[in-house]
């Protein structure tokens, strides 16, 4: 099934992977944080699924077309996590901060909502190695 090098392939198990992520946020942040509301809870549902077709889609590139250096997926797919999270960060900073200042409380060692990156990074490389290996990466993905 998982035999040849396949965008597609690689694109629906970064968004199943992401989907099974965003899933576990969904039904876990109520139970981390009362307070978190179903908006939020959709967003991370939505946010990881989306990740993860980004993933997906970023495999094909394992060059930089610039710098012409190589980028391996161990690389390229925790980079673009963290990016996304980072970028996620900005867009819903207070809304995080309430999420982390309720998990670890006020004092909490952990309680900058930029820590998220490095979730991304995590979840980045999770997702990334699945659609490697179920799907390929490169030129070969693509059918020519």
């Amino acid at each position: 099934m998982f035999g040849n090098p396949s965008l597609i392939t690689r694109i629906a198990v970064g968004k199943t992977a992401g989907l099974v992520i965003g899933l576990a946020g969904f039904f876990l942040l109520p139970v981390l944080d009362p307070n978190a509301g179903l908006l939020m809870r959709w967003g991370i549902l939505l946010w990881y699924t989306t990740l993860g077709a980004i993933i997906g889609i970023f495999g094909v590139f394992n060059w930089h077309p610039i710098l012409k250096l190589p980028m391996p997926w161990w690389f390229r797919a925790p980079f673009m996590g963290a990016w996304m999270n980072f970028v996620l960060t900005f867009f819903a900073y207070d809304n995080l901060g309430q999420v982390m200042t309720a998990i670890f409380g006020v004092d909490g060692i952990v309680t900058s909502p930029f820590w998220f990156t490095l979730e991304g990074t995590i979840v980045g490389l999770i997702i990334g190695f699945l659609a490697t290996r179920f799907g390929g990466e490169g030129r070969e993905t693509v059918p020519a």
